[in-house]
């Protein structure tokens, strides 16, 4: 049977097309990651953001390739159009140049204007996209990765803090203002019910572990530090995202504590690696270390 191409429902939430991209994501990637900048989590967390962050009118836009039904390659967005990410089975990568001219068509702004994510060592994937226009820009996301197999997540929690994870019971206000103050919004996070249920969102993915996410507490009661994680116990690997600090509690390990705690935990249940889409210091002073990066390319 030959290769065929559908579109994505338009149908927003975790519809039977969801769990089948995030089933293929998890195939690609079960035993050793080809796909670490676009893994199933990256997916989940996505489709469990508030709209303003995830545009759901476009849906149908997202392009699935399947052979024999079983889905080989996709091409999609994450926030909105213009920007695209390509998820390809290492057996199909002939696709390649037919799912760039897809979304040059398909996921693009309204005037046209597109930028596609390829990875630094997907020298093949380059050629074509200079084939097609494209050029690279300046425009770079990180990659890296924690070798749970080798290195011993280890931390030291100050004195009045505490570290324990979502499961044991949480504060959805508290967890929607250590999200809104760890990413340096201004002012205080509003509360309005609209702002809380899209706060309560990013924890509604089917397949998000809340014992894999870590938070750490202040004496007084307020979270001051997160640590969000995703693991399916299928694959040998987790993926982190996301992490935030609070301005005043930050230089005091608690970072470094929430994000151990969670690889920890992970790999209690057999995780090996844990990456993250960062090349911040801060992920390399934990015991992680740099993979190839990604760059968006762009027609000028």
């Amino acid at each position: 049977m030959s290769i065929q191409f559908r579109s994505y429902t338009n149908e927003a939430g975790f519809t039977d097309d969801f769990h089948a991209v995030r089933e293929f994501l998890v195939r690609i990637n079960a035993k050793n990651p080809i796909q670490y900048d676009f893994e199933w989590g990256r997916w989940e967390w996505a489709f469990s953001s508030s709209s303003s962050y995830h545009d759901t009118k476009h849906l149908h836009r997202i392009g699935i390739w399947e052979h024999s039904g079983e889905i080989v390659a996709v091409a999609t967005y994450e926030q909105g159009l213009g920007t695209a990410y390509f998820c390809i089975d290492a057996h199909y990568t002939s696709l390649k140049a037919e799912m760039l001219q897809y979304a040059k068509g398909n996921l693009c702004e309204e005037d046209g204007k597109i930028r596609i994510l390829i990875n630094n060592a997907d020298q093949e994937f380059q050629k074509i996209a200079a084939q097609q226009g494209f050029k690279p820009t300046q425009d770079i996301e990180g990659n890296a990765v924690y070798d749970i197999a080798v290195n011993s997540p280890e931390y030291v929690v100050l004195p009045g803090y505490s570290i324990h994870s979502l499961a044991e019971g949480y504060d959805l206000l508290q967890f929607h203002r250590v999200l809104w103050k760890g990413f340096d919004h201004e002012g205080e996070a509003p509360t309005t019910a609209d702002a809380l249920e899209d706060r309560r969102r990013n924890l509604s993915g089917p397949h998000l572990n809340l014992a894999l996410c870590v938070v750490a507490e202040a004496a007084n009661g307020d979270y001051v530090s997160y640590c969000g994680m995703w693991y399916d116990p299928g694959t040998e690997y987790a993926l982190v995202e996301p992490v935030a600090t609070v301005p005043q509690h930050r230089k005091r390990g608690l970072g470094k504590a929430v994000v151990l705690e969670a690889i920890k935990r992970c790999g209690d249940l057999g995780a090996r690696q844990a990456y993250v889409g960062s090349s911040q210091q801060f992920y390399y002073q934990l015991g992680f270390h740099p993979l190839p990066a990604s760059t968006f390319w762009e027609i000028r």
